[in-house]
């Protein structure tokens, strides 16, 4: 008996004290030292309970099931652990463990799996670190990344041509008068025989010519005025004509109607108001029908020697790239750049800018590695930059083509130019 008795309390460890609780009240009258111990701490039945719930008591007793699994061996050992008095207080101590036994119950099936995981797959510790190793893989595109501002910065130091609009924020203003009057004299060595590129005899021609150049070339026009002109000689001539028939001659300029308009209506007006003169005066010429301050200027800088600035698309696309100013509008751009120069320069480097738009600086594909002035422009790398490539942009004489006027001026032949040709030739 004594035997069992012990075998039973033996157990408690491993069952949580589920059999030493049937023991103890199985057996009163053989354990009364027992009860009397139990009847002086009182809490031992309250803490069974803290012993079952106390998931850790089970599986860390576990082990000692199979260590001591013969009952025999135990039993000495179990007379020592006999006392309740010391596994109470025991039991009492184990109380503030129901949390962390709680959280115990949580991460033991983690442990477990991972336990399971490192027996199934002994190679399961050299891949943790690859884990780490990840990070450190993700890591080059970073760098990768700072790459690329490289190669965007690159792009961008030839970039800001294309959109060019702003005065440069760098550039006090004594130095851009200073730059700009040098591309000026700089051009009007590569152009020395600059002159307005439409065929004209007086101003009448000159005022109807410029009427027509809209929306064309100078070339086109050159090649329809000579019709026009032989059947239409002055502005009266002109202003009695049949519109049909002036639409007909004027038909490859485009736009024909409204262009045989304003040249009738311009034609009526010089002769109804000024005698049949064109007037040398700025406000005088904007009252004719189809002339802005460009074609005036044209015809005062050309045809009267007074000085103005001819604002076309060449000229408004090289200032902005130059920039000489950050103006869109006509008006705004020429009272800019003419600030920018004496008056006795405007009409000079009105020819210079537009023939270097021309010739070299296109609109599209400007040649910068042909370009003179390379050096003084911000936009340089907007264009072609390789010599021999630039070399064949070029347009007109500068590229071994004949020029735009039918009739040029001895100074553009002896500088190499060649007219040309009339309208239907080759």
């Amino acid at each position: 008996m004594g035997v069992r008795r012990d075998s039973a309390v033996g157990e408690q460890g491993s069952d949580g004290g589920r059999e030493s609780a049937k023991a103890a009240k199985g057996s009163p009258s053989k354990q009364p030292g027992k009860r009397a111990a139990a009847g002086k701490d009182a809490p031992a039945k309250t803490a069974a309970p803290s012993g079952r719930g106390s998931a850790s008591g089970k599986r860390t007793a576990a082990p000692a099931k199979k260590t001591a699994s013969p009952a025999k061996k135990t039993a000495p050992a179990a007379k020592k652990a006999a006392p309740a008095k010391k596994a109470a207080p025991a039991a009492k101590k184990a109380a503030p463990a129901k949390k962390a036994a709680a959280s115990a119950k949580k991460a033991a099936p983690a442990k477990k799996a991972a336990a399971a995981a490192k027996k199934a797959d002994p190679a399961a510790k050299s891949s943790t670190p690859a884990k780490k190793v990840a990070p450190i893989k993700k890591a080059p595109p970073p760098r990768k990344q700072l790459v690329a501002p490289k190669k965007a910065t690159a792009a961008v130091q030839a970039a800001p041509a294309e959109t060019v609009v702003e005065p440069a924020g760098d550039e006090s203003r004594t130095a851009l008068v200073r730059r700009a009057r040098r591309i000026n004299r700089e051009l009007a060595e590569v152009y020395p025989y600059a002159h307005p590129e439409l065929d004209f005899e007086n101003p009448f021609q000159l005022v109807v010519a410029t009427v027509l150049s809209a929306q064309t070339t100078d070339l086109r026009v050159n090649q329809t005025t000579p019709a026009l002109f032989a059947n239409y000689p002055t502005p009266e001539d002109l202003a009695a004509a049949n519109p049909e028939e002036v639409e007909e001659i004027l038909r490859p300029t485009g736009f024909f109607r409204a262009k045989t308009k304003s040249v009738i209506g311009l034609s009526k007006a010089l002769t109804e108001d000024f005698g049949g003169e064109v007037p040398g005066r700025l406000e005088d010429l904007v009252k004719l029908p189809g002339v802005g301050r460009k074609t005036a200027f044209v015809v005062l800088g050309n045809a009267f020697g007074r000085p103005g600035i001819t604002v076309d698309t060449h000229f408004q696309r090289l200032v902005r790239r130059w920039r000489w100013t950050g103006e869109t509008d006509p008006d705004k751009i020429e009272a800019a750049v003419g600030a920018l120069f004496p008056k006795s320069d405007w009409t000079d480097l009105s020819h210079h800018v537009i023939w270097h738009g021309r010739r070299i600086c296109h609109a599209r594909k400007p040649a910068c590695g042909a370009c003179p002035i390379a050096a003084l422009c911000p936009a340089y790398g907007e264009g072609e930059t390789d010599p021999e490539k630039a070399e064949k942009l070029l347009k007109y004489e500068k590229g071994g083509l004949p020029g735009q006027r039918l009739n040029p001026p001895q100074a553009y032949l002896d500088a190499g130019g060649r007219p040309a040709p009339p309208l239907g030739a080759g």
